[in-house]
């Protein structure tokens, strides 16, 4: 049996639960989903009505409301004899957990996984993406993350999964929760966006990012930025695409004074569309891009602003 670890915010579930359950369902069909945290019971409503989950695991408690590794960790031991797979998103929250609980069974886990190729081999890649591993694990216990955008999501109407309130005694002394920072925007979500607007050290400051936003504000797209152009401090490492940031998948990446640098190609370079600015030739983002324009980003990208102004272009 599998059980998905659900992401939440004990408002909404995080979309990328959806394709972890529809990557799980190519394990196994017997799916249950643990679900935990406090005043969650929209997101109980959205779990149980997704088709492929047979049942639901709900803890609910003011000391989970902010679900910290360590408590969630502490509530997976107590259920886990009954599952062969742990499954979570290979986002913050799940390689923040996941080798946690892979630690307490001493298994090896199996990271970022785009393919399933049966019930112990699984395909992830590896050297920053530039290759890809076959693995095969024999495990009692698999302690698995998906790469969320690999895969498409579950469908999430339809069902009517029960749900099964547990009950244990908390056992966390390693931690306490004292603040939550969280950067807020109408954009959409960059993991999710159809469309995702990068810049990187070509932009030269934080003032000039400003244009990467305007013209994110003109497709509806999401904002992101190449490890450069966070530790230059121009945004936040929140916007990060890459090995060691976010990877994504849109219908349509813009990559803006991005020069390519192999970890940030591994963050974006399987999205369906790429277009590349930059004023070297030279630049291997240049490699991979569907189109590439050669030029000076302070002179093109106020052009491109001002006519899709002109044309009014949203993209829903």
């Amino acid at each position: 049996m599998i059980l998905v670890i659900a992401e939440h915010n004990n408002n909404n579930l995080k979309s990328f639960t959806l394709n972890t359950i529809e990557a799980s369902s190519q394990i196994s069909g017997d799916i249950d989903v643990l679900v935990a945290g406090n005043n969650f019971d929209n997101v109980l409503k959205e779990i149980a009505s997704i088709p492929k989950v047979k049942k639901i695991l709900s803890f609910k408690s003011e000391e989970y409301e902010n679900q910290l590794p360590e408590d969630l960790t502490n509530l997976i031991m107590s259920v886990v004899d009954k599952y062969d797979y742990i499954i979570a998103p290979a986002t913050a929250f799940g390689k923040n957990l996941m080798p946690r609980v892979a630690a307490l069974l001493d298994v090896t886990q199996i990271s970022d996984v785009i393919k399933i190729l049966g019930k112990d081999q699984y395909i992830r890649p590896i050297y920053a993406g530039n290759a890809l591993a076959t693995i095969k694990n024999n495990d009692s216990k698999k302690i698995i993350t998906i790469r969320p955008t690999s895969f498409e999501p579950s469908l999430n109407t339809g069902g009517n999964a029960p749900i099964e309130n547990l009950s244990i005694k908390s056992d966390n002394k390693l931690s306490i929760f004292i603040k939550k920072e969280e950067s807020k925007s109408d954009r959409p979500e960059l993991g999710t966006a159809r469309i995702v607007v990068s810049g990187g050290r070509g932009l030269q400051s934080a003032e000039n990012f400003k244009l990467i936003s305007e013209l994110a504000d003109k497709l509806n797209a999401a904002v992101g930025a190449s490890r450069a152009a966070v530790d230059a401090g121009y945004v936040g490492n929140d916007y990060q695409v890459g090995q060691t940031g976010k990877v994504v998948v849109p219908e349509l990446y813009i990559a803006i004074g991005i020069s390519g640098a192999i970890q940030h190609l591994a963050g974006m370079k399987e999205s369906k569309i790429i277009v590349a600015i930059n004023k070297d030739e030279e630049a291997p983002i240049f490699n991979i891009s569907d189109y590439g324009l050669k030029g000076d980003l302070f002179e093109i990208l106020p052009e491109l602003i001002s006519e899709l102004g002109k044309l009014n272009i949203i993209q829903k």
